[in-house]
């Protein structure tokens, strides 16, 4: 059956939109927070730290993008922390597909008895690939940017750095520093899908009304040459150290409601629904994404989340 898209933004998505802003965006950003910055740090030996987030964005548009993202982390010693992660991203029914896996190195340094430095990177390979086969393009029906598919492997590198201290953390980040070329002149048609870089800045802060309830106010900022400021405000309240329902704001862009829970001390489970603000919303009935994550205790020394930041 012939793919018939008539959603116009999808055009955008493909053909001007690779130039801009290509990284997938996350509601639930500090708990996915391994994917975006190779510097972040846990300081937990012994354990392992396993998570995984999907995305659907844009519900009832056609061609909506869908995001998978997995990590695994750990501690290899008191100064190095590694992981792996793995991000998918498909746009357009599978007419544009995005592979990244990568291996994330993480240096501490400690500034004190409190708090940590790190320094992280990351390394790995970009697999692109296009399917246009059937599609039936509105008014359009010769444009020759559609006639070849495209299938290709890239490397791609990232750093960033990661502070955190008691009950605040910062980081700054650029995941894809490899500006790759996607799509090249073809049959006279000059592509537009290039790597653009995405700098990351990420800081949050856990305030203790009590013993049972915290109050874990943070901001995403996402800086992305040829695409508007994105600025993610979001407020999460902790209750006994099970509980978790927030709210979150995107400038100009989308509000969102968040909810997750510790299902076992080891197991946390989340949903967040986005709202869209923007024009798209004639065309989509919000966003959707779940995430889990899961801490295996290799060694036994470990009692929980109360380490890490994203958990107090």
């Amino acid at each position: 059956m012939k793919k018939i898209i008539h959603f116009g933004i999808l055009l955008l998505l493909v053909q001007a939109g690779l130039r801009a802003q290509q990284d997938p965006q996350y509601t639930q950003y500090m708990y996915n927070m391994s994917v975006i910055n190779p510097a972040y740090t846990t300081n937990e030996l012994g354990m392992l730290n396993l998570g995984t987030l999907y995305r659907s964005q844009w519900v009832s548009a056609v061609g909506g993008p869908t995001t998978l993202t997995f990590f695994s982390h750990a501690a290899i010693s008191e100064k190095i922390e590694m992981g792996l992660s793995l991000i998918t991203d498909n746009i357009g029914d599978g007419a544009v597909k995005e592979n990244n896996f990568y291996v994330d190195f993480a240096y501490i340094l400690k500034l004190d008895e409190m708090s940590n430095l790190s320094l992280g990177l990351k390394a790995g390979l970009t697999n692109f690939n296009t399917d246009f086969t059937g599609f039936q393009l509105p008014e359009i029906q010769d444009d020759p940017a559609f006639n070849e598919n495209l299938n290709s492997t890239f490397p791609n590198v990232g750093v960033g750095a990661f502070y955190n201290r008691d009950n605040f953390y910062a980081g700054v980040s650029i995941p894809n520093l490899l500006t790759s070329t996607h799509l090249e002149n073809q049959n006279g048609v000059a592509g537009l899908g290039s790597e653009e870089l995405h700098l990351f800045f990420i800081s949050g802060y856990v305030y203790e009304m009590s013993p049972d309830l915290k109050i874990k106010p943070s901001i995403m900022t996402k800086v992305v040459k040829g695409s508007p400021l994105s600025i993610d405000g979001s407020l999460n309240v902790l209750f006994n150290k099970r509980f978790e329902v927030g709210a979150s704001y995107r400038l100009e862009d989308s509000i969102s409601a968040m909810f997750n829970m510790s299902i076992i001390p080891s197991l946390r489970i989340g949903y967040a629904y986005d709202y869209t603000l923007s024009n798209l919303s004639d065309f989509s009935a919000g966003s959707h994404e779940i995430f889990a994550l899961f801490d295996l205790d290799l060694l036994g020394l470990n009692k929980g989340y109360d380490k890490s930041p994203r958990f107090y």
